[in-house]
């Protein structure tokens, strides 16, 4: 079963914006029955493709719903599940009738098994392990079953809590191993040598650890989520069920929601994801805390945090994201210290300092480069921002067209637009920005149930820049991003340069205050619900939804084989067509079939990509491993192993161009004042000289520039 992953920053638009349905009263008094009635009004009423709430949709929100609740299988048991099976199909009538018994009979029994498991992990944690045992702990918690008894139930906790205490266990055992030449030295310097821990001290010291961590996490988490968390769970399987962008937001994540929309992330500078039981690293973004650090990666996991004023970590695998976020998340200027599970396969433990990332962190930047006597620029868009308060004010288009025309002022010949990683954001920026590279004409059409296809055109007829352009993607580019790279591809203006297919998301969401549903609410706050309203399509009729945009040079990434578009979430929309807009091809002179045949060939024989592609195939057969060892000596074994076969891949970070890229000259005398910026330009002049991506996009540009007098003469000619 797939699952939904929440990735916020993959809206392609957000509209705040009153219900264009009629204001219902709304007559039950329980504020539980109330929400259910206004959302089920909602999503019949404005989902771009309303599902209809029969048997099969009862059925999957059944198994969503448990699937959130217990997903280790670590709680109920199989008499639990054959009891709560009588509301398989009966749920969308409870729907209907606002009836919350399945909720209500899950919770309590939740509720339950939770206290119980209290017990079975303290006891279980109580005894020594034996590491000298060959069993293998399954972590395919989608395919195994639910146990019958408490005998089977506690046998699950020990081989999980086992496993968990193995990292514990390691750590002690590699301490003890530095012990060992500290001692040797000791000896050789005849000084005092460091008292050792006995094996049985190391086992119950790592059992401690462990038992410390879990006690928090309940303590702390589990134990303080009320009534009204658990039935916020509920409510999103219902409201998933429709596409997994569609989702319900409590009141406390409401606020949290609009803050971070607003810019402000205070942290580390990350985007987190959930993957099964894990917490993933989605973004780092440009100029925060984890960024600077030059440690954390986008694909990381993270397993452990540890607060700088406490001594053990906790375990956050299992947890949910928003109390993950909680740990992670903190004052400005204290540390948190994160265990990863690295991309490779390695454990590192990995120190950040909090601080606050304001949006302009994440505003157009661009370089310049000189190349076999060519001028060219660079610009990294992470995101199609604007402040939508005042919009003149702030947007990424306006601030892309300043950087053009600033980096023509220092003689540019071709020019690279970076959205690889760019999630998304403002469709009237989107549509601002494509209008720089063309004359006029449709950029991008817009659909929804109700009202027939909108055409969003480009109506400015002057063109900021006409010379040769790449466009670079990848799997995380996404909305925004699409609509960008689609129709320049459409008008022939711009190559594509990138991975197999961006993103996929071909929908549009807007955001609903409940509140506004509901006359006279005796309630309290509602929240809100993010509802699909629309879907986009590409000028020339077809849809990036789930197809995303294909490149017209692929070149392999380390993600390329992991699972992380639109079309590997649950239920998402389907792909479709409608008829082409009106649009005509660009009228340069640019051969861009010939210089796509080039680059191609390029890439097929780059080692640098290869060695990439490699590792990227590495990478996803540890993702798919599910059974692990309990043996220390197989698990040491299976560490030691992976620490070697990821140390092959070890010349990727080594890769170094002869490029050196400079900033523009007005940010070069901001220098003198914000030493801050400079040492932040420096860090993206530095990964640009290793971007193998860049340096492509770079000869592609050279032969577009060199095709256009030839295509031109040629033309001329005929």
């Amino acid at each position: 079963m797939k699952r939904n992953y929440n990735i916020l920053v993959l809206l392609l638009l957000l509209a705040f914006a009153s219900c264009s349905f009629t204001t219902k009263t709304f007559d039950d008094p329980d504020k539980d029955k109330l929400l259910i009635q206004v959302i089920t009004y909602v999503l019949e009423r404005g989902h771009f493709d309303p599902k209809a709430m029969d048997d099969n949709f009862s059925e999957q929100v059944y198994l969503d719903y448990l699937d959130q609740i217990d997903p280790l299988k670590q709680y109920f048991y199989k008499s639990d599940i054959e009891e709560f099976s009588k509301y398989k199909t009966e749920l969308d009538d409870q729907l209907k009738a606002y009836d919350i018994s399945f909720f209500n009979l899950t919770h309590e029994r939740l509720i339950k098994r939770i206290e119980e498991a209290k017990v079975i992990y303290k006891t279980i944690l109580d005894e020594p392990f034996d590491y000298a045992k060959n069993e293998t702990y399954d972590a395919d918690y989608e395919n195994i079953g639910y146990v019958k008894n408490k005998k089977e139930l506690t046998d699950r906790w020990r081989q999980r809590l086992k496993y968990s205490n193995l990292s514990n266990y390691d750590e002690l055992m590699v301490e003890q191993e530095n012990l060992e030449k500290i001692n040797a030295r000791a000896d050789s310097l005849n000084t005092d040598r460091v008292v050792k821990k006995s094996m049985a001290e190391i086992e119950k010291e790592s059992r401690e650890a462990t038992l410390k961590t879990i006690d928090i996490y309940y303590n702390d988490y589990i134990d303080d989520l009320d009534r009204d968390d658990w039935f916020v769970m509920y409510i999103n399987a219902i409201a998933q069920e429709f596409d997994p962008h569609t989702t319900y937001f409590a009141p406390q994540d409401k606020e949290a929601f609009n803050q971070d929309m607003a810019g402000k992330l205070e942290g580390i500078g990350a985007r987190l994801q959930k993957r099964n039981d894990n917490t993933k690293i989605l973004e780092l973004i440009s100029g925060g805390p984890a960024w600077r650090g030059k440690e954390l990666e986008v694909g990381d996991v993270i397993m452990k945090v540890r607060q700088e004023y406490e001594k053990d970590a906790i375990t956050i695998t299992g947890m949910r994201i928003d109390d993950a976020i909680k740990l992670i998340k903190g004052p400005k200027g204290t540390n948190v210290f994160l265990t990863v599970k690295k991309v490779d396969g390695t454990t590192k433990v990995i120190k950040i300092t909090r601080d606050i990332v304001e949006i302009e962190e994440t505003h157009a930047k661009s370089a310049f480069v000189k190349k076999d006597g060519k001028n060219f620029g660079i610009i990294n868009l992470p995101k199609f921002y604007a402040d939508f308060e005042d919009y003149q004010k702030l947007n990424a288009a306006n601030d892309v067209k300043n950087e053009i025309i600033r980096l023509k002022e220092q003689g540019m010949e071709g020019l690279v637009l970076d959205l690889r990683n760019n999630g998304g954001g403002s469709l009237q920026t989107v549509v601002e920005m494509a209008g720089l590279f063309i004359e006029d004409g449709p950029i991008v059409q817009v659909r929804s149930t109700e009202h027939p296809k909108e055409v969003l055109n480009d109506t400015d007829k002057s063109i900021v820049w006409d010379g040769p352009l790449v466009i670079l993607v990848n799997e995380f580019s996404a909305s925004a991003s699409e609509i960008m790279a689609a129709a320049m591809q459409d008008y022939k203006r711009a190559i594509i340069i990138g991975s197999k297919q961006t993103y996929g998301k071909g929908t549009v969401q807007s955001f609903y205050d409940l509140n506004n549903m509901v006359r006279n609410n005796q309630e309290g706050d509602l929240g809100a619900l993010k509802v699909t309203r629309q879907k986009y399509y590409r000028i020339n009729g077809g849809s990036v939804q789930l197809e995303g945009v294909k490149s017209d040079v692929v070149v392999p990434d380390r993600f390329s084989y992991i699972d992380i578009g639109e079309k590997d979430q649950r239920n998402p929309l389907s792909w479709d067509e409608i008829d082409a807009a009106d649009y005509k091809l660009w009228e340069g002179y640019f051969d861009y079939d010939t210089t796509i045949k080039m680059s191609n060939e390029r890439m097929k024989d780059n080692e640098q990509l290869k060695l990439i592609a490699d590792n990227a195939q590495w990478v996803r057969a540890r993702m798919d491993e599910k059974t692990y060892p309990l043996n220390y000596e197989d698990y040491k074994a299976k560490l030691d192993a992976n620490e070697t076969e990821s140390k092959t891949f070890d010349k990727i970070g080594e890769y170094q161009t002869n490029l050196t890229y400079e900033s523009l000259p007005y940010e070069q005398k901001l220098f003198v004042q914000d030493t801050v910026l400079k040492d932040k330009r420096q860090r993206w002049h530095e990964s640009l000289s290793k971007d193998v991506y860049v340096e492509e996009a770079l000869h592609v540009l050279q032969d577009l520039k060199t095709s256009y007098n030839i295509k031109k003469m040629a033309t001329v000619k005929d």
